[in-house]
Formats: structure tokens, C-alpha cells, sequence
């Protein structure tokens, strides 16, 4: 890590602040490692009992994007993630489009995240009704932000902290079960008879829900030492490592209750923990995932207002609200303000409702990244540079065939909608170019001293 003092960035007014252990630690807070034991019993039921399996094949599948991911960030140390990446390589519209696309992911995130938090919260506690968990919830994390990112990093370490150690309280506690028990434990967790590789493929599906956030990273990358080093190695490591955590739950987790028979497959997880180590326990863990969740909560709305910062600062949105940046606190406060004033309104939908669209923008961008590390191959090859073909073109298209496929197994629900929010975000780029005869605005990073520009076809 450097040793220098952090210096403005002349050109967007972020300062580099964070090292590769803080963007991990950031990228695995967004993806919330309790999640695992929360959604444990849907993806068991989804594989028939091979939940753990599901995780290392969506591990994988998560892993091609991971390094497009990190391609592109070496080349373009920019914040704005697949936004930037798709501007720069295939056209200004579609990376009008792109960022559209993600915005529905980024821009919904927080408002689920918080109303996960506030129902949790009221089971846990209900001394509060759902709507004041979800105010208090709302207001620490948008203090927390609003402070700066340096205070956002060490209040996820902290919190990340303490549900790593409950996660390893948890497979402690499953391994001690299982010497007095060790039925369960066998190959029959990573397949059995009645496990096919539709089942698994299914499970998959819904797993790779659980990694959502690793592109995060990017979004940091003008907060970042040394970004074109370190924000690829965060980003894999964000997924290897998250994989990693899943894997491992699952694994022990499927050992104390083989198969996929639940009495509630949405609180199996609970119940395999109340089973190993009793009610008391199932119930402190359950406040340390509600701690992980609060550090997703953070990192999530700090990414989703840098994102809006970016299309804000190049004039993709109203400049003077969504490109302005605290003098004193360097950060994006409009929009952090504004991410949380729309999470006031989580409790007026249901999380069926809320969830079942967010996927869509996300699995649609990352797409386009691994698109953009093809076009970016065809660019170098114009120019008579070599690139890897393997690296550029083999795995891109894997993993967008990947997202792809995976996009096809949302529900109906999800696709109208998500496709609803793309019309109407090519309306307002039609607005915005005047009938699509102008480029959208974008701001020239060579000179510093440069202001946003429309440029012609």
C-alpha cells in the first residue's frame, strides 16, 4: 500500500483512500456472506439436496464475469462500472443503456437490502413495528455514507468481521453435531440419486443470486490505490472468496440435514440451526447475520451513489444534483440522500415484488461486460495488437452465454418489468439525444480542466 497522502482527483474530486484488502472486504459486505444461510433451503429444494454443488457451479459461472470485470477495470481505472466500460468500447448509447440497466439493479438494492434488514429486525425485536426498524436502519447507513468512505470501509470491516465469526461459530457448531450424528455426512451432499444437472443447473441459478454485488468493486475504482492493479485482483477475489464462504456453509449445512424435505424451505437455515446448537444460538446468530446485513446495507447504497455520480458528472443526469460532491466530506451526498428517501417507500411492496426485477438489470449488464471485453479484443486486433484469445474472447462469451441463460430462468414477473424499465430508459435517451441525431453528454477525462461534452456521430 502506498505511503503517500491521499491527493484529489483533478478531475472528479475522489480520492483514492482504499487499499486491496478494503475493496474486498467492501465487495464481500455488498454480497452479504450470511445470505447463504438464509437462502439456504430454497436452493437445497431448487438442486434436491445438492445445495452445495449449486454454489461451486454458480461460483464458477460468476468467475468468467469476475474476469471481464477485470480486464476492463485494468484498462479503465474510472468509476462507473459497466456504465464506463460499455461507453468507452461499444457505443455512448448503448453505455446510456448499460448503465440503465444496472441503475435498476443498483438503484433497488438498497430499498430491498433495508426491508430485509426491518423484517428481520421486527422478528427479532418487535418491540419496533417494520417501518421504524426501517427508518432507524436507513438513517445509520445513510449517516455512515454521508460521512465519507473512509468511515463507511471500517464500519464494514467491523460488521463483516463479526459475521465471518458467526459463520465460523455456525460450521463449528454443525462439525460438533455431526460427531454425535455424522449421518449426513458424504458425497450424498454434493450429489445423490434423485440430484440431475437440471436440478443443480436450477439451484445455480438461484445461487448466483447470492454474488450479485462483486461488480461493486468498480464502482470505487477512482477511490482506489493503484486501481488498475488492485480493483481486477479485488473483484475475483470478491468472488472466489464469496464462493468459498458459500461452498463451505452449504456443505455442512446440507451434511446435518441431507436432502431437500423442509418444513419451511425459507427458514431452513434457521431451523438447521436451532437443531445443532439450540434456540439460544440459532437466535444470536441470527443478530450477528442481521450485522452482516446492515454492512450490505452500507456498502450498497455507497455504490448505487457513486454510480449515480458518475452518469451525474458527465451529465447522463441532471448535473448540479447527481454530479455534486460534499467539499468537505467527498462524497455524493444528493444522491446518498436521495437512495434513502426511496427506501422509505420499501415497506409499500412486497419482497416477492421488489426482488424478482433487480436480476434482470443485473444479469443484462453483465452481458455487456463480458461483450465489451470482446469488442475491446477486435479494437486491440485493428490496431495490430495481440491479446489473448482464450482470455478475451473464449471466456467472455462463455460468461455472457452464462448470464444469458441464467436471465431466462427469472420469472415472468422479472422480465416484464425489467424490460419495462428498459423502455423507458431508451425514452429518455431519446429525450436526451433529441431523437437519438446527438450523442449523450460525456466528459472528457484527458484534460482536467475540461468541462462534460456532447460530441457529434
Amino acid at each position: 500500500m502506498s505511503t503517500a497522502p491521499a491527493t484529489e482527483n483533478p478531475r472528479t474530486g475522489l480520492v483514492p483512500r482504499l487499499n486491496l484488502p478494503s475493496i474486498v472486504v467492501f465487495g464481500l459486505a455488498y454480497m452479504a456472506p450470511g445470505v447463504v444461510v438464509s437462502t439456504f433451503g430454497v436452493i437445497a429444494v431448487a438442486s434436491k439436496g445438492a445445495a452445495p454443488t449449486a454454489y461451486l457451479v454458480a461460483t464458477f459461472a460468476m468467475a468468467l464475469t469476475a474476469l471481464s470485470y477485470g480486464k476492463l477495470a485494468r484498462s479503465f481505472p474510472q468509476s462507473g462500472s459497466v456504465y464506463t466500460y460499455a461507453r468507452k468500447l461499444l457505443n455512448s448509447r448503448v453505455g446510456f443503456l448499460a448503465g440503465w440497466a444496472i441503475l435498476l439493479d443498483y438503484f433497488f438494492l438498497p430499498m430491498v437490502a433495508w426491508l430485509i434488514m426491518a423484517l428481520y429486525l421486527n422478528v427479532q425485536f418487535p418491540v419496533l413495528p417494520v417501518w421504524a426498524w426501517l427508518v432507524v436502519t436507513i438513517a445509520v447507513t445513510t449517516a455512515i455514507n454521508a460521512l465519507g468512505i473512509v468511515l463507511a470501509d471500517r464500519v464494514n470491516k467491523v460488521l463483516l468481521t463479526l459475521t465471518v465469526l458467526g459463520l465460523v461459530v455456525l460450521l463449528a457448531v454443525c462439525v460438533h453435531h455431526l460427531g454425535s450424528s455424522p449421518t449426513g455426512a458424504g458425497l450424498h451432499a454434493l450429489w445423490n440419486p434423485v440430484t440431475s444437472v437440471g436440478a443443480v443447473t436450477a439451484g445455480a441459478a438461484l445461487a448466483a443470486y447470492s454474488f450479485l454485488g462483486f461488480d461493486a468493486v468498480s464502482t470505487l475504482s477512482e477511490e482506489v490505490h493503484d486501481a488498475r492493479r488492485n480493483v481486477p485482483r479485488g473483484i475475483l477475489l470478491t468472488v472466489v472468496l464469496g464462493g468459498a464462504i458459500f461452498f463451505v456453509i452449504a456443505l455442512v449445512m446440507q451434511w446435518v440435514h441431507p436432502g431437500a424435505q423442509f418444513e419451511d424451505e425459507s427458514t431452513a437455515g434457521y431451523a438447521i440451526a436451532i437443531s445443532a446448537g439450540g434456540q439460544h444460538f440459532a437466535d444470536v446468530l441470527n443478530v450477528m447475520g442481521l450485522l452482516g446485513g446492515l454492512a450490505s446495507c452500507v456498502a450498497i447504497q455507497a455504490s448505487t451513489s457513486r454510480l449515480m455520480y458518475v452518469m451525474g458528472r458527465d451529465g447522463v443526469l441532471p448535473r448540479r444534483t447527481f454530479g455534486y460532491l460534499s467539499p468537505r466530506f467527498r462524497t455524493p451526498l444528493f444522491n446518498v440522500a436521495l437512495i434513502a428517501v426511496v427506501g422509505l417507500f420499501a415497506t409499500k411492496l412486497s419482497l416477492a415484488t421488489a426482488t424478482s426485477f433487480i436480476n434482470f438489470g443485473a444479469f443484462l449488464a453483465f452481458a455487456i461486460v463480458n461483450v465489451c471485453v470482446v469488442a475491446m479484443w477486435l479494437r486491440h486486433r485493428r490496431s495490430g495488437e495481440s491479446m489473448s484469445v482464450r482470455g478475451h474472447v473464449v471466456i467472455p462469451v462463455a460468461g455472457a452465454v452464462v448470464c444469458l441463460y441464467l436471465m431466462t430462468r427469472l420469472s415472468h414477473v422479472a422480465i416484464y418489468l425489467g424490460l419495462s424499465w428498459f423502455v423507458v430508459g431508451i425514452a429518455y435517451l431519446a429525450v436526451l439525444t433529441r431523437g437519438f441525431r446527438q450523442e449523450p453528454p460525456e466528459l472528457s477525462i484527458d484534460d482536467p480542466n475540461s468541462e462534460p461534452v456532447s460530441s457529434a456521430s
